[in-house]
């Protein structure tokens, strides 16, 4: 289970919000949201909401985070599972950051992308379970080489990332950032 939860993007100057987002409902998406599940074959369920009796969320309501799982696909498939934040205007040193963890006791790896286009509002990820469409910048990967425990893995206790955009145009970009869990085998 991977899951995300308060996500914020805040400007250069470090005191306006372009994203702020506690997940409290995630159906329908907040605003402005939007997700695809590439995964091959696309299995039974997609993003959704926070479950309680895997585990609270990081603050807010305890069912206040979205999650993806092994469900996204079927069998010892590929998963690709993509969560799109809304379109926005950013630049070079604006701040993104979010909470993530996973279950306790993982009985499989997770791995999560941070990706981004420059693209104005394209949600194209491409058509395959492989493929990134305009999502070709890779911001962060929380576990990278899916193990499924110890240094490196994906957290079990919710655990802050931060990433600070840089190698934008000069100005400003209008573009999304897009979580991407992304499971192979």
């Amino acid at each position: 289970l991977g899951s995300v939860q308060a996500l914020t993007l805040t400007n250069t100057l470090g005191n306006t919000d372009l994203i702020n987002e506690g997940f409290n409902v995630v159906a329908p998406l907040p605003a402005g949201w939007a997700s695809q599940n590439l995964s091959s074959p696309v299995g039974t369920t997609g993003w959704f909401q926070g479950n309680t009796t895997v585990f609270p969320a990081q603050s807010g309501p305890a069912d206040s985070y979205i999650g993806a799982n092994f469900n996204n696909t079927t069998g010892a498939n590929t998963i690709s599972n993509w969560l799109f934040a809304p379109n926005i205007n950013m630049k070079n040193g604006d701040v993104f950051s979010f909470w993530t963890r996973t279950v306790s006791a993982p009985a499989f790896a997770d791995r999560l992308e941070v990706r981004l286009s420059t693209n104005g509002a394209s949600v194209n990820a491409g058509a395959t379970s492989t493929s990134v469409g305009d999502f070709t910048t890779l911001l962060l990967t929380v576990n990278p080489t899916l193990i499924t425990s110890g240094a490196g893995s994906y957290p079990n206790a919710w655990t802050q990332f931060t990433v600070t955009l840089s190698g934008l145009p000069a100005g400003i970009t209008s573009g999304r950032i897009a979580f991407r869990y992304f499971v192979t085998s």
